[in-house]
């Protein structure tokens, strides 16, 4: 169990760390809120099969934010009031 609790510390960092890249603030407070709150869910999930579903979801997810992140990047937004 100590390295899947490795890998899932690895995974939430990156996960992290990528929705921090995204451009515009809306979407960048979502993302942020959706890995915690997921993370946060299934805090308590220990059948090592189903630990294991979940890793690959969530690098699913990691390589969705990382596309999501290039494609935002292409286009500039405009910063909102509460980034200014």
């Amino acid at each position: 169990m100590a390295a899947s609790t490795a890998q899932v510390l690895s995974l939430y960092r990156q996960l992290m760390k990528e929705s921090k890249k995204f451009p515009s603030y809306n979407y960048r407070t979502y993302a942020l809120r959706r890995v915690q709150d997921a993370f946060r869910a299934n805090r308590s999930v220990e059948d090592p099969k189903m630990v294991e579903q979940l890793l690959n979801q969530g690098r699913d997810n990691l390589d969705m934010i990382r596309r999501q992140v290039a494609i935002g990047k292409m286009y500039p937004t405009q910063k909102t009031i509460v980034e200014g």
